[in-house]
């Protein structure tokens, strides 16, 4: 590795073989609500757009919503042409990405000026009682720990990119829901189904021990089972959207441009601010 370069946090490698073994017996349900979700807030938006690209690493979710657009693989470099589209969507692959400040960027720079870019990726309470259970179990038995569950952002810091990206009139926010599940193996399939297996670039070589497994399952269950002994799993989707900036775009008003008091509009008294007292002891003018 040449000296200064920031380690990776995936595995690409790995990352594409698990998303090929998913595509073969796919259990794509939250991307289908992601890309439902998707929809609604489109139709919000109140705009018709002719030129979209979707970054997915699972194309067979979008076909047929977006009618014309072009699916681009999820890549550490976007197969997107600068200026191209007005509307750029990144499709639940965020979260692996060693740079999401860069693709974000990518993802600008091929929007027309008030262009809208939309990504949708999983945040940092998806797999928390996971991740936890897993941690307990491993230190409990093993005296260490070693990574199993990719860490995610917070919604804090998500959207702090949008700004840093260049992009107009960011807006961050999240949606929770919780999967059922009645073990772990069962958990444990549907992620693979999902391609969302570790591939971190520093997992362990060596697969959890059985012991492992049935103390984290049992660490689980009292912690988070339900009243009929299935295991509750978070999973929260971030949303980030932001626009290409354009001069049609509203600014914000100049500061002491304002034509009306606050007070007015609100029918309260302004109190005005008492003078400051000033130093006891001090040089006087």
């Amino acid at each position: 590795m040449t000296c200064g370069m920031t380690p990776a946090l995936t595995d690409r490698t790995r990352l594409a073989a698990q998303r090929l073994r998913a595509g073969r017996a796919p259990a794509l349900f939250l991307h289908a609500e992601m890309a439902d979700e998707v929809e609604e807030r489109l139709k919000e938006v109140n705009r018709t757009f002719t030129a979209p690209a979707v970054v997915t690493p699972f194309p067979q979710v979008w076909r047929g919503r977006l009618p014309g657009a072009r699916i681009v693989a999820d890549e550490p470099v976007l197969a997107l042409e600068p200026g191209a589209h007005d509307l750029v969507i990144h499709a639940l692959a965020l979260h692996w990405a060693d740079d999401p400040l860069g693709q974000i960027i990518q993802c600008r720079r091929a929007l027309r000026p008030d262009g809208l870019f939309l990504a949708a990726f999983f945040g940092g309470q998806s797999l928390h009682e996971l991740r936890a259970a897993l941690a307990q179990a491993e230190s409990d038995l093993t005296g260490g720990l070693a990574p199993r569950v990719l860490p995610m952002a917070e919604i804090r810091d998500a959207g702090g990119l949008l700004q840093r990206a260049g992009l107009a009139l960011p807006v961050a926010d999240s949606v929770t829901r919780r999967v059922l599940y009645r073990d772990l193996r069962h958990l444990a399939a549907d992620l693979r189904a999902m391609g969302e297996g570790n591939a971190l670039a520093s997992r362990h070589p060596a697969p959890l021990s059985r012991a492992v497994v049935a103390r984290a399952e049992a660490i689980y269950r009292a912690r988070w089972g339900d009243d009929e002994g299935r295991l509750q799993a978070t999973v929260e989707t971030l949303y980030l959207t932001g626009w290409a900036p354009a001069a049609s775009q509203p600014k914000p008003l100049r500061p002491g441009s304002a034509t009306a008091r606050l007070a007015e509009a609100l029918g309260t008294a302004e109190i005005p601010l008492e003078p400051a007292p000033r130093p006891v002891g001090g040089a006087e003018d």
